[in-house]
C-alpha cells in the first residue's frame, strides 16, 4: 500500500503532540518532526491507512477511542538497560537498604519500560537486603506502553546483558534459555516474584494507597514540560513515607522545581 506522504501538514503534527501531551504530559518537540512521522508512519501501515488525516478523524471518533494508546506507544522513547546509571544502585546498597527495618517495604519503578530498572532493583535487593526472606516486600513497576508492560512480564532478554551485572553474584538471575530461545536469558523467579507489573499513565489518578519507601522515577521528566513535572514531583512527595527517597535521571535535577525534597547527592532526594 502506497501513503500519501504529501497529506502531511504542520498542523497534524501539532495535533499529535497536542494527543499525546494530554494524555501522557509528554512534551514532543517540534523539532522532532521527521522521527513523528516516521514513527506515524509505521502505525499507519500497520492500520492500512493511507492518509494522517483519516488517522486523526478515526482516531476522534467512537470506533477509534482506543487507538490513543497505540498512537503513546509508538511515540514514546523506550531507551532503558540492566543497571543504568549504576551509582544509585551503589547508593541504594551502600546507604539507603540497611537502614530499612520495616516488615512491609515498598519500592517504586516509575514508567519501567521492559522491565531492566525493576528486575535490576530486585535483584539488588535479593542481595543486599537484610532479612528480605522475612519481610514483606514489593516492587511496583508501571508503565504508560502496554508493549513494553508484555515484554516486561516475559522477563527475556539478549544473553548479553549477563555482562551488565557489575558483580559476579548478580549473574546468577540470569537464567540461561534454550528450546527457541538460544542466546536469551530469563530474570529468575527469585528476582521476578518481587515484581509487579502495571499499566499506570502518571498523569493519571494513581490507585496506591500505601506509602512507598523510594520511588525511581528516571529518565522520564525530561519529556515534560515544567508544568508536568512541578506536579508529578508533588504527587511523589505525597506517597512517599517521611525519610523516603526519590531518584531521578542524572539529567533531571529538580533545581528548576519548586519542591520540599533534601538534596542528597546528584540525582537522589529525600522526604
Amino acid at each position: 500500500m502506497e501513503f500519501e506522504t504529501s497529506d502531511w501538514k504542520p498542523h497534524h503534527v501539532r495535533r499529535i503532540s497536542e494527543l499525546v501531551r494530554q494524555t501522557t504530559g509528554i512534551n514532543l518537540k517540534q523539532n522532532k518532526e521527521a522521527l513523528i512521522r516516521a514513527r506515524l508512519m509505521k502505525r499507519l501501515r500497520t492500520l492500512g491507512i493511507r492518509r494522517v488525516a483519516d488517522y486523526l478523524d478515526w482516531i476522534a471518533s467512537d470506533a477509534g477511542g482506543n487507538e490513543i494508546d497505540c498512537l503513546i506507544d509508538v511515540m514514546t522513547t523506550n531507551k532503558t538497560s540492566f543497571f543504568r546509571e549504576i551509582e544509585h544502585f551503589r547508593f541504594l546498597r551502600d546507604s539507603v537498604l540497611p537502614h530499612l527495618t520495616g516488615a512491609r517495604l515498598r519500592f517504586w519503578s516509575a514508567a519501567c519500560s521492559s522491565g531492566e530498572e525493576p528486575y535490576t532493583l530486585a535483584m539488588v535487593l535479593c542481595e543486599h537486603l537484610p532479612e528480605l526472606q522475612n519481610k514483606d516486600v514489593r516492587i511496583l513497576a508501571t508503565d504508560i506502553s502496554r508493549r513494553m508492560l508484555a515484554k516486561a512480564r516475559q522477563a527475556v532478554y539478549p544473553q548479553a546483558v549477563v555482562q551488565e551485572a557489575p558483580l559476579p553474584q548478580y549473574r546468577k538471575y540470569f537464567v540461561p534459555l534454550h528450546d527457541g530461545h538460544s542466546g536469551s536469558v530469563r530474570v529468575s523467579a527469585e528476582a521476578q516474584q518481587l515484581v509487579h507489573l502495571a499499566y499506570l499513565n502518571l498523569m493519571a489518578p494513581w490507585p496506591m494507597r500505601g506509602r512507598f519507601q523510594v520511588i525511581f522515577c528516571r529518565n522520564v521528566m525530561i519529556y515534560f514540560d515544567r508544568p508536568t513535572q512541578q506536579t508529578l514531583i508533588e504527587r511523589f512527595w505525597e506517597i512517599l513515607e517521611t525519610g523516603g527517597y526519590l531518584f531521578v535521571g542524572h539529567s533531571e535535577g529538580l533545581s528548576a522545581i519548586t519542591h520540599r525534597f533534601r538534596y542528597i547527592r546528584p540525582a537522589v532526594y529525600r522526604k
